[in-house]
This record gives C-alpha cells, structure tokens and sequence, in this order.
C-alpha cells in the first residue's frame, strides 16, 4: 500500500487542523493504521492508532482528548483531527499502515512522507 498524507500547515495554539492520509490500493481495511509525529531533533512518537474498520482506537496520552483518530475504508482514506493544537505539537506527521492479525502494535509495514504541522505561540 502507498500512503500519502497532507493537510499540514502553519496555526496558532488552541487551533485545530485535520491531517489526511490517502491509501492506494484496494485492501485499505484490511490495515491496521496509524499516526505519528517527529519533532526536530527527537525521536518519531506514536499518536493515534485505528483498528481496521475503525470500531477501535487508541491514543498517546498526551493527545488524548484533543486528537481524533478516524477513517472512511470506502475512500481509503485515514484521518486525524487535531483540537487544541499546542506549540509542542509542532512536528512532521506520518501516517502508516499494518497488516497482520493485531492492528494495532509496535512496528507499521508501511509509511507514507510526512505532512508538517506548525503550531505557534
């Protein structure tokens, strides 16, 4: 599967942005999908995870209550709507996909480039 996300951008605290991230490919619900985020300087963090028809989810806790993790199988499209951006939130985000028999986990198969987000003080 190949992944593109976009939807990056400048904003100021407490804005919001969405992140997408559009999948080829016909077996999109078959993945496992994720987001997750690198800062300059510091190691890629996970975000948010999705089951593959969505049902389930999970989040880092530093985003938890703020951050929405979503998809659309039918678009083959995945989704993060971010609320209540902070300036620690500023980092190229990546969305990436899993297969296999546990959706969520450690270790995504694929990745797609990274969509910055900025956010200002």
């Amino acid at each position: 599967v190949q992944l593109q996300a976009s939807g990056g951008g400048l904003v100021q605290a407490g804005g919001s942005l969405r992140l997408s991230c559009a999948a080829s490919g016909r077996t999109f619900s078959s993945y496992g999908m994720g987001w997750f985020r690198q800062a300059p300087g510091k190691e890629r963090e996970f975000v948010a995870a999705i089951s593959w028809s969505g049902g389930s989810t999970v989040y880092a806790d530093s985003v938890k209550g703020r951050f929405t993790i979503s998809r659309d199988n039918a678009k083959n499209t995945l989704y993060l709507q971010m609320n209540s951006l902070k300036p620690e939130g500023t980092a190229a985000y990546y969305c990436a996909a899993r297969s296999g028999a546990r959706w969520y986990a450690e270790t995504y198969d694929y990745w797609g480039q990274g969509t910055q987000v900025t956010v200002s003080s």
